[in-house]
């Protein structure tokens, strides 16, 4: 909650409230007007973190160091120092529940690299949601030129933090929180305590904005979210957001079909993921399941591709013989030769076009030499993917079809599209994933780099 002067004068007066099962409006005054939000904003600050999290931009356990303009924000704010290192989830806790302007700073900062390139994406998110009448300057909520949001457009936020990330949400109703610094106590502890059924979520005050507050309570089923601008105190904001509240479970129905808003996509909100060959930053992707796959796995695997060659080249072996005019077969019964390769052998040089392999000189009748092959353990629909990884080079084919499998198992997410492809060369045998796109490849290397595995992207003329 951010304080810049001391003293208050009269903020204009703004309300909305709504069914948070359907959407629908139950009462609303001036709510289309363009009002200072205050801290409010940290909903839209927060609802980034939870999407950054989500996408694996960011872990909780990521330590963030504290820049200079984070830790020289006013208060409220956490008390953090210029170079301090503090977890992810220590800001966000400092942000939703004691509303620490510095916090917000740097959850900013740690996601977009600026807090200006976070507004930015605040306000691409806002579009998405059907925040028409909101602009973003910043990432706390402290007054600036522009930095306007109205009644509607913080309703349509609460609900799409309670329905899009309900996970976190508990935050909102905490009445004092770890913060990683200290412990630190909820700004909306004594609306909390006093309203049957509020679980959240989020105050504001300035002496432009005057004391706001987006409340949420259920009741029986029924949940209302209400939201108010410009209270000339923080007690006459609370009473005021409980009448509202009254209003709304007297206005519900007792039963209405629960109607979700529709999530803004990730990357409809504007987000853009840039991929370089050069690493010069590498946030920790999302956590995976401890250990390697058990050696059963990788057995079963093994023998599973070994079945899907044999039966190819069954398939393979049986349409060439239909393909072999009548009265070349043989009788039924007789012994089938030996089938070398796969593929049809070559004419023995000299021989002309329709002789009889039989009759020709014994020169021509060489049995042909064993060609190696080299083995594809996936079949591929890749079209003009023509990237790839290399994940090392290994003494025996074994060896390479292990670490394949092991890695693919560990990345489904980003390789589980790509060709499994063991090449043998004379210093052993490489193990690569073959049929992505330049940025699928630079994207699998980043996360195989971040878990200490050697990566290297092989080019379409590697």
């Amino acid at each position: 909650m951010a304080v810049l002067t001391s003293g208050a004068r009269a903020a204009p007066y703004a309300a909305m409230v709504v069914d948070a099962r359907s959407g629908e409006v139950l009462h609303s005054r001036n709510a289309d007007t363009r009002l200072h939000p205050a801290s409010l904003t940290k909903m839209m600050t927060l609802y980034i973190a939870f999407e950054a999290v989500e996408h694996g931009e960011i872990g909780l356990d990521d330590y963030v160091t504290i820049s200079k303009r984070a830790a020289a924000e006013p208060p409220s704010k956490l008390g953090l120092r210029a170079g301090t290192k503090i977890r992810f989830r220590y800001l966000i806790r400092a942000a939703a529940v004691k509303s620490a302007n510095d916090a917000a700073t740097a959850i900013a900062e740690a996601i977009e690299g600026s807090e200006a390139a976070f507004a930015r994406r605040m306000n691409r998110t806002a579009k998405a949601m059907g925040m028409t009448r909101t602009t973003f300057k910043n990432a706390h909520g402290l007054t600036e030129a522009g930095h306007m949001s109205t009644a509607r457009d913080m309703t349509t936020l609460g609900r799409h933090m309670f329905y899009d990330y309900p996970e976190y949400y508990n935050l909102f109703s905490r009445r004092s929180t770890d913060a990683g610094l200290r412990s630190v106590s909820n700004t909306n502890r004594r609306f909390l305590g006093s309203y049957r059924g509020a679980d959240g979520i989020k105050t504001g005050y300035t002496r432009a904005a005057g004391f706001n507050l987006v409340a949420s309570a259920e009741r029986n089923g029924e949940r209302i979210i209400a939201t108010m601008f410009g209270g000339t105190s923080s007690a006459a904001r609370n009473a005021r957001v409980a009448e509202l509240l009254n209003m709304g479970f007297e206005r519900a129905p007792r039963r209405v079909a629960v109607r979700k808003p529709a999530k803004p996509p990730y990357g409809a909100a504007g987000r853009t993921v840039r991929l370089s060959m050069t690493l010069d930053r590498s946030p920790r992707p999302a956590q995976r399941p401890a250990g390697s796959p058990a050696e059963e796995v990788l057995i079963a695997l093994s023998e599973g591709v070994a079945t899907a060659l044999e039966a190819a080249q069954t398939e393979l072996a049986a349409a060439a013989v239909a393909a072999t005019p009548p009265d070349t077969r043989l009788p039924q019964g007789s012994a089938a030769p030996d089938v070398p390769d796969i593929a049809p052998q070559p004419r023995p040089r000299g021989l002309a076009a329709g002789a009889d392999p039989a009759r020709a000189a014994p020169a021509a009748r060489a049995t042909p030499q064993p060609v190696e092959q080299e083995i594809v353990t996936r079949l591929s629909s890749s079209g003009g993917r023509h990237w790839g990884i290399n994940v090392g080079r290994y003494g025996s084919r074994y060896q390479a079809e292990r670490v394949l499998l092991k890695t693919a198992l560990q990345e489904l997410g980003t390789l589980d599209d790509a060709l499994r492809k063991v090449v043998h060369h004379p210093r052993g045998y490489e193990a690569n994933f073959v049929g992505l796109t330049e940025n699928e490849a630079a994207l699998a290397c980043r996360r195989l780099q971040s878990h200490g595995t050697d990566c290297t992207p092989i080019g379409p003329r590697s």
